[in-house]
């Protein structure tokens, strides 16, 4: 039977509510909510992200996954927020959270932040850390990892760091040897020159070099706000990388919101993996088929 996972990331879920930046004031929020004000709420629609919602829901999909930034300045009151807002979409056990660079934009309490949401982010199997968390649907395997730390004022870097990165490298052994598709959720893109300076994952050498080794299924991320795929190859192995666009920009800006449904078969042995993206096409027509392509097997 195929499975079918929707993919959207990079809600930056607005408005930014009242409150955000003086309930818990730093410095670094202010800029962030500038840049609100002047700039983001102009091209992340709620609009946008109501359709979206619908949209989804209405492709009887079999999990959906958030790969992060839900939220702009990392604020209490936007945590609240965001919690409503999945809440509505669907139930835990159906979609998986793993965290953004916004979503620690600042450092702010557990139980305040993204404990809000572990119930998205809760894992199948017994396990130490929060992260990376597991979930078993079928014969499909769904790893969060949490690449979301607080950084300098003018950096979206982010970092896995060595527990959690030792933590994946067994738990990617053990689903292999079960015989799992093993697909790995992450908002920074995983592997160096996928994104910008001062934009990426502090430790992709060597989350890359664990990926190739383990020969992992599939990876997919946001952070970027574009569409993308690559082939991440180390060691005469190599590993799809799938990203997607931001979640709720308007069809004004050159790359407007998408989701992704990766539709996961396993035929004679091989599994087999169909990527179709959906693109916002304005308030008339909605979220559209854009493009779809199979992604061959290692």
């Amino acid at each position: 039977m195929t499975f079918k996972l929707a993919h959207f990331s990079d809600l930056h879920l607005g408005p930014l509510p009242r409150g955000a930046v003086l309930r818990d004031f730093k410095f670094k929020r202010v800029i962030g909510a500038a840049s609100w004000a002047f700039n983001r709420r102009q091209k992340h629609l709620i609009g946008v992200v109501e359709a979206l919602k619908k949209d989804i829901k209405a492709a009887n999909q079999d999990h959906v996954a958030f790969t992060g930034d839900g939220t702009n300045i990392a604020s209490a009151v936007e945590f609240q927020q965001l919690r409503i807002w999945m809440d509505s979409f669907g139930k835990p056990d159906w979609m998986s959270y793993t965290p953004g660079n916004h979503d620690a934009y600042v450092y702010i309490d557990w139980k305040k932040g993204l404990g809000l949401l572990d119930a998205y982010m809760s894992s199948d199997m017994k396990q130490d850390q929060p992260f990376p968390f597991v979930r078993l649907r079928r014969n499909i395997a769904l790893i969060g990892l949490n690449s979301a730390a607080p950084q300098r004022l003018h950096s979206a870097e982010g970092t896995l760091g060595e527990t959690q990165l030792k933590q994946l490298a067994a738990r990617l052994e053990e689903l292999r040897l079960k015989g799992f598709y093993r697909l790995v959720m992450i908002h920074h893109p995983p592997a160096p020159g996928l994104a910008a300076k001062f934009r990426s994952l502090t430790d992709a050498p060597q989350l890359k070099t664990l990926l190739c080794r383990e020969k992992v299924e599939l990876v997919i991320h946001g952070h970027n706000h574009v569409r993308s795929f690559h082939w991440v190859e180390e060691g005469g192995n190599r590993v799809p990388v799938v990203g997607v666009a931001s979640a709720s920009i308007t069809d004004k800006h050159p790359h407007p919101a998408e989701w992704n449904t990766y539709e996961i078969s396993r035929n004679k042995g091989q599994w087999q993996t169909v990527v179709k993206i959906r693109q916002w096409r304005g308030v008339s027509k909605g979220f559209e088929p854009a493009h779809s392509f199979e992604i061959e097997a290692a």
